[in-house]
């Protein structure tokens, strides 16, 4: 992309030059313009066993049911949008769920 030298606008190909829609200016020489393109084509699908579906993070939170001391964590917005969100909790180990309103 070339930029006029006198107003600064961009300069298009007309006729094979650079000219300047804005002030009619014309580059000297051909126009060079050049277009590539890169395309990654994957083949591949994903396929998600089970078991592998749990990608929430894990925190510190103690489990009121069995004690375990990791959870995994999420929120919702569960009351109106200017009021806080709920946390949801479930237990690593028995799968538990809580949630907390702070």
């Amino acid at each position: 992309m070339e930029f006029c030298p006198k107003c600064g606008a961009i300069l298009v190909e007309k006729e094979g030059k650079l000219v300047c829609p804005r002030c009619k200016y014309s580059a000297k020489g051909k126009a060079k313009i050049a277009v590539s393109e890169k395309k990654e084509v994957n083949k591949g699908v994903a396929v998600v066993k089970e078991g592998e579906d749990n990608v929430l993070p894990v925190v510190n939170e103690i489990c009121k049911k069995c004690g375990n001391e990791e959870a995994y964590f999420w929120t919702v917005q569960t009351r109106a949008s200017d009021e806080a969100e709920t946390k949801f909790f479930k237990c690593t180990k028995c799968g538990h769920t809580w949630r907390d309103y702070n």
